[in-house]
């Protein structure tokens, strides 16, 4: 992937059709405003890899979270044998 473009604020959005075909072949474009990045706008392909990579992300849970079940099952888990 090339390198995003930045583009203020006030000139992406006047000029929005020209900036949906230069995220075709940059990629990403960051909108910033008074220099300070606030969003982004992305090809529909670097759409696809966000969401391959979101769909990948691993939910992440503290044993507070864990109920009287949950505790017990950990337990009684044993190394190397399948759970049913």
């Amino acid at each position: 992937m090339a390198h995003p473009i930045k583009v203020p604020a006030t000139k992406f959005s006047r000029n929005f059709a020209h900036y949906q075909d230069e995220a075709h072949s940059a990629g990403v474009i960051e909108v910033t405003s008074h220099d300070r990045v606030i969003g982004g706008y992305l090809s529909a392909k670097e759409l696809e890899n966000y969401q391959r990579l979101k769909s990948k992300e691993r939910e992440v849970i503290s044993f507070a979270d864990f109920d009287d079940e949950m505790l017990a099952d950990l337990k009684d888990t044993q190394w190397g044998v399948v759970s049913e």
